[in-house]
Order: structure tokens, then C-alpha cells, then sequence
């Protein structure tokens, strides 16, 4: 069972009794095609590699970290899907352009790159090193454009192919992680630029902006963040909840698939309408709206159920502080 508490989160419970993907998409959708997908170890990225190997996709996952890759394609490979690990640091060139070559090797081919790895570290501009400040530029920013190029010259120049990167919600900033919200701007722009200029080589190009998603990178967060930031996340989103994995691999999918053919260039907000609007208008509580997550084998990240007891726990206080006082 995967659960979702409809109080600090606003989510619904939902029970899983299925034994596979339960993806939108036909089961065919990818058969055939050889998908990369960067930091598909765990996340998001993984979702996606489940989803797509699901649809019948080769999927080749990378990482930085053989164990976790490991353990991903053990799950794909008890599902009946097809996938492979390439261990590869993005922000290294000479790796990446082995990577491609050896998939390209391997399979004759590449359809689809999904650009999903990537990392940050909360910490205001102030305080951040130009060493902490290049790392995530590096991992953001840099690994997506050497993903993106060796992939185009080493073979979709000349076959053309699908590529979706990955931003996130920086439009009005991203206060407490600058770094990233320079680089995901960047990868937005690059997105665009690229999506122009490999049009000519039926190269579409297109990104994904998740907003605050349900996803076990959320565990790796410590500190006040963790404590009192990622707890109030889901009240400030209009349709106050959290988005989950599968909601953003649908989209990927999409993306990477033939019924997005006239798309290219674009950048798709994932977020519940987090990024629009102003401070300046109300949210009120919201309904009817219940989240999408064909992902048998996803999980609540601990940091959300940690959250979730310490707000039962003060909730719990305040009842017992107000009989006290009634009394």
C-alpha cells in the first residue's frame, strides 16, 4: 500500500493492488526505442525508468553510484522490463562521451534522453563558497548541456531523436538555493536555444519544471529546511498538496513520445500552480482534486512522514493546552 495523510499534505490514501506500472500510455508506446535516463537511480529518475520500461522502452539508467543503479534494475528486470546501468559522472566529459558511445555500441541507437540528474544544497547566497556554487552548476547546468550535445553529434545529428531535461520552479527566484536557480534557468534556456537549432536534424527539445514533489531526494535535506520548510511546502500550492513521481514521468513521457511530435522548445510546469500568482492572494483550502501515481513501487519519503507525526504531535498539544485552559 502506498499512503498518502490527507491532513499536513492534503493527500488522499490510496491503495495500490496492482502488480506493474500503471501507466496512462498504451504498453507499446516505446517498444523498440533505446531511452537513457541520467540519475535514474533513484527519485524521479527512477519512476521514469520504471515507466518507461513499462511501455517497452530499452531503458539505460546512469549514475554516479553502481549500488543504486543495482537495485533499480533488479525491480525493472522483476517487472518484466529491459534496462541497463551505465555508472557516469555528468559533470565529466570524457565519461560522458564513453557513455554515449557505448550505448550507441550496445544498441545501434538512442530515441530518447531524458535529462533528470541532478543536486543541490540549501543555503542562503551569502554563504554559499564558489566551490559550493560551481558544484551545482556543474552537476545542473554542465552535465545536461555535455548529455545533451555528445548525444546530438554521436547520433541524433543525423537520425534525430527526443530529448527532456529537467528545471524546476525558479521563475520569481529561488531564495535559499541561488545556485540552482541559476542553473535551472540556464537549463530552460538552453532548451530553448538547442530545441532551434537541432531542429533542422528532427531533434525535438523540450524540459519539465517540477515544483515540490514527493520524492525520496527530499531525505537528503537536514536542518531548518528539512524541519520547518518542507512541511509548509504543500499549504502554499493553490491545490494544496505535494505532486508525486508519477506525475512528472507522465509528462516526460509524453514528451518523448510521438503524440508530442509538434512540440519542441518548451518548458512544462509541473507544480499545482505553485509559481503563479502572487503573495499578495489568499489560498484557501482546496478539494477535488486527487493526485495521479501509477508507480507501484513508490514510497513516502521519510522526511514527509517524520513531518507529518511532529505535526500530529503538536496538534495533539494544542488540544491538550486548550482543555487545560478551559478548565
Amino acid at each position: 500500500m502506498y499512503w498518502l495523510k490527507p491532513n499536513l499534505f492534503s493527500y488522499l490514501h490510496v491503495e495500490f493492488a496492482m502488480s506493474g506500472y500503471a501507466s496512462i500510455f498504451r504498453s507499446d508506446a516505446f517498444s523498440g526505442q533505446v531511452i537513457i535516463v541520467t540519475g535514474g537511480g533513484s527519485g524521479i529518475g527512477r519512476c521514469t525508468a520504471h515507466e518507461l520500461a513499462a511501455l517497452g522502452a530499452q531503458v539505460v539508467i546512469t549514475g554516479r553510484k553502481i549500488e543504486k543503479l543495482d537495485k533499480v534494475l533488479a525491480e525493472i528486470a522483476e517487472d518484466g522490463g529491459k534496462a541497463i546501468g551505465k555508472v557516469c559522472d555528468i559533470r565529466d566529459e570524457a565519461q560522458v562521451k564513453q557513455t554515449i558511445a557505448e550505448v550507441i555500441e550496445q544498441f545501434g541507437k538512442i530515441d530518447g534522453l531524458v535529462n533528470n540528474a541532478g543536486g543541490q544544497f540549501p543555503s542562503a547566497l551569502e554563504n554559499i563558497s564558489i566551490n559550493g556554487f560551481d558544484a551545482v552548476i556543474k552537476n545542473n547546468l554542465h552535465g545536461t548541456f555535455l548529455m545533451m550535445r555528445e548525444t546530438y553529434t554521436q547520433w541524433m545529428a543525423k537520425h534525430g531523436g527526443s530529448i527532456v531535461n529537467m528545471a524546476a520552479d525558479m521563475w520569481g527566484g529561488m531564495p535559499g538555493m541561488g545556485h540552482s536557480g541559476a542553473a535551472r534557468a540556464g537549463v530552460d534556456n538552453l532548451t530553448k536555444t538547442a530545441a532551434v537549432e537541432w531542429g533542422k536534424s528532427g531533434v525535438r527539445v523540450n524540459c519539465v519544471a517540477p515544483g515540490w514533489i514527493m520524492s525520496s531526494g527530499m531525505d537528503t535535506y537536514q536542518g531548518d529546511f528539512a524541519k520547518f520548510i518542507i512541511p509548509s511546502l504543500a499549504g502554499n500550492v493553490p491545490i494544496k498538496r505535494m505532486g508525486t513521481e508519477s506525475e512528472v514521468s507522465a509528462v516526460t513521457c509524453f514528451l518523448l513520445s510521438q503524440a508530442a511530435a509538434f512540440v519542441s522548445g518548451m518548458t512544462i510546469r509541473i507544480d499545482g500552480a505553485a509559481s503563479q500568482g502572487t503573495r499578495m492572494y489568499p489560498l484557501g483550502d482546496a478539494e477535488n482534486n486527487q493526485p495521479f501515481n501509477g508507480f507501484h513501487r513508490a514510497f513516502i519519503p521519510d522526511i514527509l512522514k517524520n513531518s507529518d507525526k511532529t505535526q500530529d504531535s503538536a496538534q495533539d498539544d494544542d488540544q491538550d493546552e486548550n482543555q487545560e485552559q478551559a478548565s
